[in-house]
């Protein structure tokens, strides 16, 4: 019994090992990712911030605000944007954004709105389906490295849907990157956009040719194809530092358990040399006694 027990041991030792260096693999690749998606993350701030101050301006010099993309109209349907992740091994962070999402969806459709969601990562899109929720795009194969054609993509999706009238407003779901330690689950009102506010007494001056109007035109899809491309970089990095979190916990669970399986071993071991010896010993008094 304790040799069965002693091999059974030895080969979940060899297992939980084999996991493990799995898991501090992709602890290493994730960690690895880490400082280049965060600083795609940085990068990406002063074309937003740029963009946000030429419309200021233009409002400044006399732009309308009767462009499509900032007309606030009676909400009668909402399109959602769902930015999870195409791959597992993260912890919590997919489910905890689709939560936030759905709970939001929950309460839109109480208020008698209908809901159009964008999902992007496989985990949206398999979790929002499978409930039987209307899933109007889907965007796979983004979330590990965006690029700005993916935003574009999920940009014109969501505004060509709002200029068409299918849906009167946008809220964008995705998680903010803090830090390498820190992500803050968050939501962003997408579309209408703000209409440009008065700039302020520091900003530049600009002169416009064409008109400022026609430029307002033209920036504001650029804005908001901006502003989509900064949620998928935090999002990214954020999918890779809860990915680290994740296996770096998950190795080290593995460290426990071998330590745990190996005093088991320890043990087995022990027990099958005490009988070994019991049985060695009871032989020799029994030799000793038939003399």
């Amino acid at each position: 019994m304790a040799s069965a027990e002693l091999r059974d041991t030895r080969r979940r030792i060899r297992s939980v090992q084999a996991t493990q260096k799995i898991t501090r693999a992709m602890e290493l690749i994730a960690a690895s990712r880490i400082p280049k998606a965060s600083a795609r993350v940085v990068a990406s701030k002063p074309y937003t911030q740029k963009l946000i101050e030429v419309i200021q301006n233009l409002g400044t010099a006399g732009a309308g605000t009767a462009h499509l993309l900032l007309e606030r109209r009676e909400v009668q349907s909402v399109g959602i944007v769902v930015v999870s992740s195409d791959r597992r091994l993260a912890g919590a962070y997919a489910s905890t954004i689709i939560r936030m999402a759905e709970q939001r969806i929950i309460d839109l459709r109480r208020e008698g709105k209908e809901i159009r969601i964008f999902a992007i990562g496989k985990k949206a899109q398999g979790y929002f389906r499978y409930r039987g929720y209307r899933v109007e795009r889907s965007f796979l194969g983004v979330t590990d490295t965006p690029g700005y054609g993916d935003a574009r993509a999920l940009g014109d999706a969501v505004m060509g849907a709002f200029a068409s009238g299918q849906i009167d407003a946008v809220e964008a779901f995705f998680t903010r990157f803090v830090n390498a330690a820190t992500q803050q689950p968050a939501r962003y009102d997408l579309l209408p956009i703000e209409p440009p506010e008065s700039a302020g007494p520091t900003s530049e001056a600009y002169e416009y040719e064409p008109s400022p109007t026609e430029i307002l035109d033209r920036l504001l899809p650029r804005y908001v194809e901006a502003t989509v491309f900064n949620m998928l970089l935090e999002a990214s990095a954020s999918e890779h530092s809860a990915r680290r979190r994740a296996m770096k916990a998950a190795t080290d669970n593995a460290d426990e358990l071998i330590r745990t399986l190996t005093v088991s071993a320890n043990r087995a071991r022990q027990a099958e040399i005490t009988t070994e010896i019991s049985e060695i010993v009871g032989g020799a008094e029994a030799l000793s006694s038939a003399r």
